[in-house]
């Protein structure tokens, strides 16, 4: 741990968010303190662009944030500085593996908008609390496949989700991204649309080394950028395969882990 830390990128929700996907004061404060002394924050998570910029304004971000897994890194202004769409043979690809699987949801992130079939799926509400927007029913996916930012199988199965995943990534290997961003959630994204590419592009940006980064994350789509980073920090409620990839594990998020992060770890530096 010999680098000062410049720049943190932190995942949302899991991390920085409440399981009521709410900020605490803490955590507010203590990215505050961190910007205070000069050290960069940005966000990357696998939600929508528009489904963080309540966080965005509450927390000050004021560099590009990394959406849907760092498909789409979006600067301030709300232009995009990368877009990477899922190939539209992958998409089908996965759309056919997902495909009339008991108790799974399939959604389908394009243009901006949350695509789905069926709005009374159990997993809706959740998703829709969360993003703060509602989805739109379509009758298929075809026409979306050209501009595909995620596609995303849901279930509170979240064993049969484990094994979906092991049946996917063989096919689509090379082709795409596959991983639980959430125990609920199996994202599916472009390739180069991963949380460690998104790491190094905004802190090129930035005109940060690697060794000056640092990344905290809970959930399977964040090792990517654990890789990366010049410090790379776990959340308390990961699972064991998270936590094992990262320098050093904090709190959980109901414990204000990213707050406590922030104090030990970063600001010392």
């Amino acid at each position: 741990m010999s680098e000062p830390v410049r720049f943190l990128l932190s995942d949302m929700d899991g991390t920085l968010l409440l399981p009521d996907h709410s900020l605490s004061q803490r955590t507010i404060d203590a990215v505050r303190s961190l910007r205070e002394a000069g050290v960069l924050f940005s966000l990357a998570t696998g939600r929508p662009p528009k489904a963080m910029l309540q966080q965005i304004e509450a927390l000050g971000v004021d560099l590009p944030t990394a959406a849907f897994n760092g498909g789409t890194i979006v600067n301030p202004d709300g232009s995009l500085l990368v877009a990477h769409y899922l190939p539209a043979t992958t998409a089908l690809i996965a759309l056919a593996t997902f495909a009339d699987q008991p108790d799974v949801e399939v959604w389908v992130f394009s243009g901006g908008d949350w695509l789905l079939k069926d709005p009374n799926g159990p997993m809706v509400p959740r998703e829709q609390h969360g993003l703060g927007y509602p989805p739109v029913v379509v009758e298929s996916f075809e026409p979306y496949l050209e501009r595909i930012d995620k596609i995303v199988a849901t279930s509170h199965n979240t064993e049969f989700l484990i094994e979906l995943e092991a049946r996917l990534l063989p096919k689509v290997n090379g082709m795409a991204q596959v991983s639980r961003s959430q125990p609920v959630y199996l994202d599916v994204t472009a390739l180069e649309a991963n949380k460690g590419t998104a790491l190094a592009t905004i802190a090129a940006h930035l005109g940060i080394a690697l060794e000056q980064t640092a990344a905290i994350g809970d959930g399977g789509n964040d090792p990517a950028m654990f890789h990366c980073a010049g410090l790379s920090i776990a959340m308390g409620q990961a699972e064991e395969a998270v936590r094992r990839q990262a320098d050093v594990v904090t709190g959980t998020n109901t414990e204000d882990g990213v707050a406590q992060a922030i104090e030990t770890y970063i600001l010392p530096r």
